[in-house]
């Protein structure tokens, strides 16, 4: 998490450019289909109270998809025209005559096949055309809207599903077996619309995680489903499961599965749904469940049973495009070659190494040298606590300048925060005539390399390299400790601290949160 900014970060992502994913979206079967759709519907279908196809334009619907009129194919077209309707690839228009009658009717399109009455009629909308014209911006927001509403219904149980073991149910059917809605207590169903949602963001969130850190390759590895729903639904610190664990982990599988199977035709994910002898078992829990505690081996062929997910590249934009609307901060690679040097400066080093050296190669492609090295080192100055992280940035990318930059370096040398560096840069360059940093320099910039360091690790406890430096200045610099409270940083005392807690050696750690309270008791 970057230093001062609250919000949820996530690792950088890499996605293909908007054309290839404008290509992706058009291939995505429900856009595909819905499109044949809107250009079938362009001289206007009739349509019932939500825009949905009476029964009759279903099945030719279904035959203008290529699908057969029986339940399958009209449930495929029912699917193509919700998203045709839902992302404004048609527009429906109500009749006059029913204009009034808005709320006697589900305003939601695709609850049909409706009945031989029309209410209003539909025809191919304005992004049908923005579609055609093939901007891809245009396509990836069309698409975008589509996916919207597919997410909502996925996250909305069918009525069956909530009328699943719901109690005096038996009451509720008719002689001929049907439900009677008027006889239900729907005060007993037990869904909350919210908790739904955030379960299904949740684990795309997951699979998003999954595949950014994916060590394969992002994006590679598909992950059993087991191991979404563990992630979604348990606790982080859970060592051993309980029973209740493992029920809850079996209908999250369970659950899933229908969410993903929902999904697939967006384009978001490739899935392989979970085995229907694994459905036939789901009476015994641990069948389901139990796959938890043998995700961790890929080679396990029986994990294919339990189903398998990853989020397409397409599905990557879409997912990163939703945590961005909610506030995650989640980085994609690129997006940096373009911005100012401040803001290239404050996120590179919470980049992977081999990352942020590609994001600073990108910003100085058609940069001049020396210009380039005077705006960064203007951007690295600083007393705020995301200065040290700035300069660590600066520090990386004035690496990757050569002579043209020395001019700008040579500038700063006499300037508290950033001589330090500047010497260093020179020094490595074998540059003439690099004067020597006076002690309070040499303090100076370890602080600040320790302070950037604390802030990039975000984990102190995983924090290895910052344990080392310390080790090494201790070792070389007997009286480090002494010395360092001294120090004019605006980061010493926590600097210290810190070390104080991470420090193996107890002797060591003792005198630093010692010279931290120094510190402390200096600044008061």
């Amino acid at each position: 998490m970057n230093s001062g900014d609250a919000r949820p970060v996530m690792p950088p992502v890499r996605l293909p450019s908007d054309a290839e994913l404008a290509r992706e979206a058009l291939a995505a079967p429900l856009l595909a289909r819905a499109v044949t759709l809107a250009r079938w519907a362009e001289k206007g279908v009739p349509v019932g109270a939500g825009g949905e196809l009476l029964a009759d334009d279903l099945a030719s619907a279904a035959a203008a998809l290529g699908f057969a009129p029986d339940d399958e194919g009209t449930g495929l077209a029912s699917d193509a025209w919700n998203f045709a309707v839902d992302s404004g690839l048609v527009h429906v228009t109500e009749s006059d005559d029913d204009a009034g009658d808005d709320d006697e009717h589900d305003d939601e399109a695709g609850v049909g096949p409706a009945d031989d009455t029309p209410v209003g009629t539909a025809t191919a909308g304005e992004e049908l055309e923005r579609l055609t014209a093939g901007d891809p911006s245009d396509v990836l927001d069309i698409w975008t809207d589509g996916v919207e509403a597919v997410l909502g219904d996925a996250a909305t149980p069918t009525f069956e599903e909530l009328l699943g073991g719901l109690p005096g149910l038996g009451d509720a059917l008719t002689a001929d077996g049907e439900i009677d809605p008027e006889a239900i207590d729907l005060d007993a169903l037990d869904w909350d619309p919210d908790e739904e949602a955030d379960f299904l963001d949740s684990a795309l969130a997951s699979l998003y995680l999954f595949a950014v850190t994916d060590e394969a390759g992002q994006g590679v590895s598909l992950v059993p489903l087991p191991m979404v729903a563990a992630a979604s639904v348990l606790p982080d610190d859970v060592e051993e499961l309980s029973e209740s664990d493992l029920d809850e982990l079996s209908a999250a599988v369970l659950k899933l599965d229908d969410r993903f199977t929902t999904l697939a035709g967006t384009g978001l994910l490739d899935y392989r749904p979970v085995d229907e002898s694994v459905l036939a078992e789901a009476g015994d829990v641990t069948d389901v469940s139990g796959a938890a505690d043998d995700a961790e081996d890929p080679d396990d062929d029986d994990m294919t049973r339990y189903g398998l997910a990853r989020l397409t590249p397409l599905g990557l934009y879409g997912v990163r495009r939703r945590m961005l609307d909610a506030g995650v901060d989640a980085p994609a690679f690129g997006e940096l070659a373009d911005a100012d040097a401040a803001a290239l400066l404050a996120a590179l080093p919470y980049r992977p190494e081999a990352m942020a050296r590609e994001e600073a190669e990108l910003w100085l492609d058609g940069r001049d040298p020396l210009p380039a090295a005077r705006q960064l080192l203007e951007a690295a100055r600083g007393d705020d606590p995301a200065a040290p992280g700035r300069r660590l940035g600066c520090q990386l990318v004035l690496s990757l300048l050569g002579d043209p930059a020395e001019p700008a370096v040579r500038d700063v040398l006499d300037d508290q925060q950033l001589g330090g560096l500047a010497r260093v840069w020179l020094a490595e360059r074998g540059a003439a005539d690099v004067p020597q940093p006076d002690e309070d320099m040499v303090f100076w910039l370890t602080i600040d390399t320790l302070a950037a360091q604390l802030a990039a690790f975000g984990d102190e406890e995983e924090a290895v390299e910052l344990r080392e430096l310390v080790s090494g200045l201790a070792g070389q610099h007997s009286d480090f400790f002494e010395r360092a409270w001294r120090t004019e940083h605006p980061a010493t005392a926590d600097v210290l601290e810190a070390v104080g807690r991470l420090h193996p050696d107890r002797q060591l750690a003792k005198q630093a949160r010692k010279a931290a309270f120094r510190s402390r008791s200096r600044e008061q």
